[in-house]
C-alpha cells in the first residue's frame, strides 16, 4: 500500500497530478488494515485529502468483493466511470465493475410501450419526449437514464416510463427477459466492484427488494462514501411512508389498466375519480402550511388539522381504496397489471389503516407539505438497524505484535467516511446515531494551507438574524461586495425563506447590469445552475452569484476563480420546531443530556463546516469566508463552532477584508496568498 502511494509509485506514473500526501496514505494504510482484519473504521478525512484513492486503492488490491455505496447517483456515475476504471488500469488489477440503481433511474420497456396510451402523452412536449426516449432505448444496452443526453430530472415523462417496486409486474412482465433492472441485478451478483447508493441500500433493508438482500451477505468489504447522510437518508426508508402522489398514481395506472384491458368490467373513471378526489382532499387539510414544512404529530393528528376533518379525509381515502379492491377482485386473474395493483391497492389501504392508529413506540410521526402531502414514521437513528449488520463484537485495531493473519470472528470489514462526520475526536455526531461508539476512528486532516489561502469574515453591523431587517441588509452587503469581487460569490442559505429573499434581492439590484448575473435554486435545474457558475469565467461571460440552500451546501465543487467568496446567511442551527428535532431532544433530556449542546451545536458545526469546505477545493485557491451571524464572535458557544471550522485568517474589520478583496481581484502570477 504504501508503494502504490510512492513518489515513484504505480498512482504516480499514471496520474498527471498525483503527488504523495502523508493524510491520504495515513487513511489508506488504515483502510487495507481494516479490510485484512476485519472489524469497523470510521475515518474522517479533510478536503484535499484524496479519500476517494485512500479507499479504493486498497479494495481494489485485496482481491475481496466490494461494496461501495454513495450519497447520490452523480457520484455512483463518477465512481463507476471515472475513478475505479482508471485505477485499476493504474495497478494493474483485474476486477470486474458493476453499476446498481434504484429502479427509478432505469427504463421500463414495459411502461414505455403503455406510455403512449397515458393522456399526457398527447401533450407537444411529453409527446417529443417520448419520441426521443423511444428512439433511445432501442439502441441502449444498460436503459440507465442517466446516459440520455438533456434530460431534465424534473421531467413529466420519467413517471410514465420507469417502474417502482409498486407498480413492476416482476416475472409476470412480458417484458422481464428484456428488464434492464434485472439486466443490472444479475451483472452486480457476477461483479468484483458493486457501486451503489445510500437510498438503495436501505431501501433494500426496509423492503428487500432491489437484489441487495442477495449481494451483500456475498461481499466481505462494505465502503460508505459521504457517510455524513447516511443517518438521515436511513430513518426515512426503514420507517413507513404514504404520499398523496402515490394515491394518484395508483389512480392514474388502474385507470389506464382498466380502460385498456377490461374496459365495461367497472366503472373505472369513476372508481379513479373518487380516490383522486380524497387523495386531493387529505391534501388541502394541509394547505396553510408552507411548501416542504414538516408538520408535528405528536397527538392524534398533525399540528394545525382539525381532528374531525384528518379522519373524516382518511376514511375517506380508505373508501375508495376498498371499492378499487373489490373490482379488482373481479378482473384480477385477466392481466398481471391487475394482480400487481391489487397489491398495490391492498399496501395502500393498509398504510392508510396504520396511520389512523397511534405511532409506534421509539418513533417519531410527521407530514411532509408540499406538492404532495406525505405521512412519515420513522425511527429516531439508524443504530439498531446498523447494529444488526455490522459484527458483534466490533473489531479492534489489529493489536501491536499479533500474529500474521490475525482476524477478526466475522472477517467482514465495514468502513464508513467522509470530510465531515463531527467535531470531536470521537466524531459523535456520526457515531452515535449510527451505533458504531465502538468503531475505530481515524481523523486526517486537509493539507491545503488554509491560513495562506482562505480568510474568514463575520461583518460586525449586520442586525440579529431573528431581525425582519437581517435578509435586505446582507443583500447588500453581498451585492456590495460581489460588484467588486465581479461576482464569484456563492450564497448558502439555511431556509427557503432566507432563498427567496436574498435571491429576490440580488436579482433586483443586478437587473440591467451586463456584468453579474444572478442565478437562484429552484429557478432552473440543479446541474445547469451548477454548470453555468462554473462557467462565469468564461470568455466574454458575466461573473455570477449563486444563491442557493439545501443540497448545494454539500457536494458542490468549484476549483479555481470561478468561487472566491462564500457567503452563509446565519449560523446552521437545526430548526427547534422539526419533529425529528424535537424527538431527538426530548430523547436526550430523558437520559440527562443538553438537547443544545449534545444535538444542534454539533449538528450546527458539521452543517457550518460543510457550508464552508465549498470555498477552497484545490491547492491553488483562494478566497474569503464571509458569515453573516455575529453570534459567531459573541455568543459563548461560538468558540465551538470556530474550532469546527478550517484553521483560517480571521478578519476583524471592514479594511482587512476589502484589502482581501483587492487581492483576490489582482491578477498575479508570483504572489496568490490571501492577505
Amino acid at each position: 500500500m504504501a508503494q502504490a502511494f510512492s513518489a515513484d509509485g504505480a498512482l504516480a506514473r499514471t496520474e498527471a497530478d498525483f503527488r504523495p500526501r502523508a493524510g491520504q496514505t495515513e487513511m489508506a494504510l488504515a483502510v487495507a488494515r481494516t479490510i485484512e482484519v476485519g472489524g469497523v473504521l470510521v475515518a474522517e478525512a479533510g478536503t484535499g485529502v484524496g479519500k476517494t484513492f485512500s479507499y479504493l486503492v486498497p479494495a481494489l488490491l485485496s482481491g475481496e468483493r466490494v461494496l461501495l455505496s454513495t450519497a447520490t447517483k452523480a457520484l455512483q456515475d463518477q465512481l463507476f466511470a471515472r475513478d475505479l476504471p482508471r485505477l485499476a488500469q493504474a495497478l494493474g488489477v483485474p476486477v470486474r465493475m458493476a453499476l446498481l440503481k434504484g429502479r427509478g433511474s432505469y427504463l421500463c420497456l414495459h411502461r414505455l410501450e403503455q406510455a403512449r396510451q397515458e393522456g399526457m402523452a398527447h401533450d407537444g412536449s411529453v409527446a417529443a419526449e417520448l419520441a426521443r426516449m423511444e428512439l433511445w432505448a432501442q439502441a441502449t444496452r444498460t436503459g440507465d437514464l442517466a446516459e440520455l443526453p438533456g434530460l431534465d430530472e424534473r421531467s413529466a415523462v420519467l413517471p410514465l416510463v420507469t417502474s417502482t417496486r409498486e407498480n413492476c409486474l416482476g416475472s409476470a412482465c412480458s417484458r422481464f427477459r428484456q428488464c434492464h433492472v434485472n439486466q443490472a441485478r444479475r451483472e452486480a451478483l457476477a461483479a468484483d466492484v458493486v457501486v451503489v447508493n445510500h437510498h438503495l441500500f436501505f431501501a433494500d433493508q426496509a423492503v428487500r427488494e432491489s437484489g441487495m438482500a442477495e449481494l451483500l451477505p456475498t461481499v466481505r468489504v462494505v465502503v460508505f462514501d459521504e457517510a455524513h447522510q447516511l443517518n438521515e437518508t436511513g430513518v426515512l426508508f426503514l420507517g413507513t411512508q404514504l404520499g398523496t402522489g402515490q394515491l394518484l398514481d395508483f389512480a392514474r395506472d388502474l385507470l389506464a389498466a382498466g380502460m385498456q384491458r377490461a374496459r365495461g368490467m367497472a366503472d373505472w373513471q369513476g372508481l379513479c375519480a373518487k380516490l383522486e378526489r380524497a387523495a386531493r382532499d387529505l391534501r388541502l387539510l394541509a394547505s396553510h402550511a408552507a411548501p416542504g414544512a414538516r408538520l408535528a404529530w405528536t397527538d392524534g393528528v398533525p399540528e394545525g388539522l382539525a381532528a374531525h376533518a384528518w379522519h373524516a379525509a382518511l376514511d375517506q381515502v380508505q373508501q375508495a381504496c376498498g371499492l378499487c379492491l373489490q373490482s379488482l377482485d373481479v378482473v384480477q386473474d385477466m392481466a398481471p397489471d391487475f394482480l400487481r395493483l391489487r397489491e398495490r391497492g391492498a399496501a395502500l389501504g393498509a398504510a392508510v389503516q396504520h396511520f389512523a392508529g397511534p405511532c409506534a413506540e421509539g418513533a417519531v410521526r410527521w407530514a411532509d407539505a408540499g406538492l404532495q402531502l406525505r405521512l412519515v414514521e420513522a425511527p429516531l437513528d439508524i443504530a439498531e438497524a446498523m447494529r444488526a449488520r455490522l459484527p458483534a463484537p466490533l473489531a479492534p485495531a489489529e493489536p501491536e505484535g499479533a500474529p500474521s493473519g490475525w482476524q477478526d470472528a466475522t472477517g467482514r470489514a465495514w468502513i464508513f467516511t467522509s470530510a465531515t462526520l463531527g467535531s470531536d475526536d470521537r466524531l459523535r455526531w456520526f457515531t452515535e446515531p449510527c451505533g458504531l461508539e465502538d468503531a475505530q476512528v481515524l481523523r486526517v486532516q486537509s493539507p491545503f494551507d488554509y491560513a495562506t489561502q482562505a480568510a474568514l469574515y463575520v461583518p460586525r453591523g449586520l442586525p440579529s438574524p431573528s431581525d425582519p431587517a437581517h435578509c435586505p441588509l446582507l443583500a447588500r452587503w453581498v451585492g456590495d461586495a460581489a460588484e467588486r469581487l465581479g461576482g464569484r460569490t456563492l450564497v448558502l442559505t439555511t431556509t427557503l425563506k432566507a432563498l427567496r429573499l436574498i435571491g429576490e434581492a440580488l436579482q433586483q439590484r443586478f437587473s440591467g447590469a451586463q456584468r453579474i448575473e444572478v442565478l437562484v435554486q429552484g429557478q432552473g435545474a440543479k446541474r445547469r445552475l451548477m454548470e453555468r457558475f462554473r462557467a462565469a469565467e468564461g470568455a466574454g461571460r458575466p461573473g455570477c452569484i449563486l444563491v442557493a440552500s439545501a443540497t448545494f451546501w454539500e457536494g458542490f465543487d468549484v476549483p479555481g476563480d470561478a468561487l472566491q467568496m462564500v457567503v452563509i446567511d446565519k449560523l446552521p442551527f437545526p430548526p427547534p420546531g422539526d419533529p425529528l428535532v424535537q424527538a431527538r431532544s426530548e430523547r436526550l433530556k430523558q437520559a440527562g443530556r443538553s438537547p443544545f449542546k449534545d444535538h444542534a451545536l454539533p449538528e450546527a458545526a458539521v452543517a457550518l463546516k460543510q457550508g464552508a469546505g465549498r470555498l477552497i477545493r484545490h491547492e491553488s485557491d483562494r478566497g474569503v469566508l464571509v458569515v453573516g451571524d455575529t453570534r459567531l464572535l459573541t455568543m459563548g458557544y461560538g468558540k465551538r463552532l470556530l474550532a469546527a471550522l478550517p484553521p483560517m485568517r480571521r478578519l476583524e474589520s471592514e479594511e482587512d477584508f476589502s484589502e482581501v478583496l483587492a487581492a483576490l481581484t489582482r491578477t498575479s502570477t508570483t504572489d496568490r496568498s490571501c492577505p
